[in-house]
């Protein structure tokens, strides 16, 4: 284990190398049958050394809770250049200067958790259950899966139903994601169709519902953080993977490692993570953020602070139309030329188009656009501009999708600041 110069460990290098121990000394999560922090000995003392004074109420520090003092580093290892918008559950969005990779680096990849990262997350005893209305309920190791089935690598993008959602005013409760909440990274694994129809799907089958292994904030093991699912139909498409590997590697713990569902184009709460269990039903799943408000819009536009009822919400399915410009940064100082480029996606659908402007949207012009690498991954697009004198300039980026829907500059109000999808802009200060 690594120490510093005066002989204390170095909890950022602690929790690079040993995470798994970092965590059971400094947070000591297996010593309390309660599961709270209680800090105690060596891993107390550490804790008030990274702080630097004692800590009173140290008994009362919770399971995954990390001081905010030295959060970002430790509960970020593997992680790079991520902003933490939370660490209890941990959610962390990247800087769209970041993102500029066709494919995302893993280190890059946002965080959105809604409970606690299980204590084991070991690929070598996981199993994955499917059952419900099966003919064949099996129970299977990632092994199996992998022997039993054809084995795919796919880039598939993968959004937060609330990304943008910091933009809405009056604002909307929740994490206020900006623009990273997004990425599109190579995952490697075997359809959910084709493991649902070795299952035997049976007559009247209307949604699958998905259990992680993740605990829930309480600590108490009989609650769920999230339990979601999509419609049948939806399920048996052949973009959808059941995935153990990501961007070649084993998947980074907090992307849900050992194995986790990918399912691009729809909120990323139906790419359950922990990935436990498989359920077929035959009524709309009713787990955890399935119900109420959570991932649901109004069926109707509402005013700004509108209260709506609850039962005049529907579903989130489909992911709107999006562009996101990677390069320049925002508030970058460039010369009188430049490349622009970023990505650009859209639910099920692909892009046309994607257009720029420089003078505020009075006039566009039509960037260089590539075809998806596959169904469900974002598509990479750049254009060069000169701009006509010194100045500050805002370059805006508008996607017009397969079936002709194009980025709005504004978006209606939500109450939940789902679904934000207005034009990327950034400002620049040409030279």
């Amino acid at each position: 284990m690594a120490h510093d110069g005066n002989g204390t460990k170095d909890l950022r290098k602690l929790f690079a190398e040993d995470p798994e121990a970092a965590d059971l000394e400094v947070f000591g999560r297996r010593s309390h049958p309660d599961r709270r922090g209680f800090l105690k000995g060596a891993g107390l003392a550490t804790m008030g050394a990274a702080v630097g004074m004692t800590i009173p109420f140290h008994r009362n520090i919770p399971q995954g809770f990390i001081p905010a003092a030295f959060a970002q580093d430790n509960v970020l290892a593997g992680k790079d250049g991520l902003t933490l918008l939370n660490d209890r559950p941990v959610n962390a969005e990247t800087p769209p200067e970041l993102l500029d990779d066709a494919i995302t680096p893993t280190n890059r990849h946002f965080v959105r958790n809604n409970g606690l990262v299980p204590d084991d997350t070991s690929a070598d005893n996981w199993t994955l259950t499917v059952d419900g209305l099966v003919d064949n309920p099996m129970e299977m190791s990632i092994a199996d899966l992998q022997n039993q089935f054809e084995v795919v690598t796919m880039a598939l993008t993968i959004e937060c139903g609330g990304n943008g959602r910091a933009f809405f005013d009056p604002p909307a409760s929740g994490n206020q994601w900006t623009y990273g909440a997004v990425a599109c990274s190579e995952w490697t694994g075997v359809r959910l169709k084709d493991v649902l129809e070795a299952a035997g799907v049976k007559d009247g089958v209307v949604y699958t519902a998905h259990y992680g292994a993740d605990a829930h904030l309480s600590g108490d093991a009989s609650k769920l953080p999230i339990s979601r699912g999509v419609p049948i139909e939806k399920a048996l498409t052949d973009n959808i993977l059941i995935a153990f590997r990501m961007n070649g590697e084993d998947l980074h713990p907090m992307n849900g490692a050992p194995l986790r569902l990918v399912v691009p184009g729809w909120p990323g709460s139906c790419s359950q993570k922990w990935l436990r269990r498989i359920e077929l039903r035959d009524v709309v799943h009713d787990g955890p953020k399935m119900t109420g408000t959570s991932y649901r819009v109004p069926a109707y536009p509402v005013a700004p602070g509108t209260d709506v009822p609850e039962e005049d919400f529907q579903i989130i399915e489909r992911m709107p139309v999006k562009s996101l410009i990677t390069f320049p940064a925002n508030g970058a100082e460039i010369g009188m030329a430049s490349e622009v480029r970023g990505h650009a996606w859209s639910g099920d659908r692909s892009i046309d188009r994607l257009d720029i402007s420089i003078d505020f949207g009075a006039t566009w012009q039509s960037a260089e656009l590539d075809a998806p690498a596959n169904s469900g991954a974002w598509q990479n697009w750049r254009s060069n501009v000169t701009f006509p004198q010194a100045g500050y300039y805002e370059v805006w980026a508008r996607a017009t999708d397969s079936a002709g829907e194009m980025q709005p500059f504004a978006i209606d109000w939500n109450p939940k600041g789902y679904l934000n999808n207005t034009m990327h802009r950034v400002g620049l200060k040409v030279g």
